[in-house]
């Protein structure tokens, strides 16, 4: 019997004298309440303000699509890039045609650093963060999330979720696919630093207005 023969056989002798303890079930960090719909909302958005972010609740299309149109008309936005996703098209519908400039993998970040606002199609909200979850196929939609100063992020109401754990699966199942390019950004508030002597300032790194329009039919 060689060396390693004779410590094998003390470890087999010892893990025989001492069985393994089960070890205790881990807590649940996340614990599921499985709010209603009006619970979700009106946690989604009391978490986005307290982050001073904006959150404006729409009961149809038609109202989602005056909503987008008034603030744009507000601000004077003269340019808005957009996610090219079917529900994104829909909203911008009562923005000025011209206005508009549908996101492609031809833009140019210093063309979309002029946008007024980006418009993006939030796959989930996330409820107990005030968070939208954003999934980015090309640069130019990553982008879009990142340099125009206002981000006008739009999603349906059944996109909510209690929290990240609530969506992990499908989240990992997406990540998962061979074919699956792109990045999966998660927006919580503007963009905010206090680096400079602990002063608050938004939109150092990203939007300075973060506006999200849940559309609720």
């Amino acid at each position: 019997m060689n060396s390693r023969d004779l410590i094998l056989g003390r470890i087999r002798d010892a893990l025989a004298d001492n069985p393994p303890v089960d070890e205790p079930a881990l807590p649940e960090v996340w614990p599921s309440e499985n709010p209603d719909r009006e619970t979700l909302i009106g946690r989604f958005s009391e978490e986005l303000q307290a982050v001073t972010g904006e959150t404006h609740r729409c009961r149809s299309m038609d109202a989602a699509q005056r909503k987008l149109a008034e603030l744009a008309d507000e601000a004077g936005w003269e340019s808005v890039g957009a996610m090219d996703r079917p529900l994104a098209r829909e909203v911008a519908a009562d923005l000025d045609a011209d206005s508009v400039r549908w996101s492609d993998t031809d833009r140019q970040p210093e063309e979309m650093g002029q946008f007024a606002a980006g418009l993006v199609e939030a796959d989930y909200l996330l409820a107990d963060t005030g968070s939208a979850l954003v999934v980015n196929n090309t640069a130019q939609e990553r982008l879009l999330c990142y340099l125009p100063p206002t981000c006008v992020v739009v999603a349906r109401a059944d996109s909510l979720a209690e929290h990240l754990p609530a969506v992990w699966s499908e989240v990992a199942r997406r990540t998962a696919e061979p074919d699956r390019r792109g990045e999966f950004v998660i927006i919580t508030g503007p963009s905010r630093t206090a680096d400079i002597e602990k002063i608050l300032i938004l939109g150092v790194h990203g939007p300075k207005r973060l506006v999200v329009l849940i559309v609720e039919a």
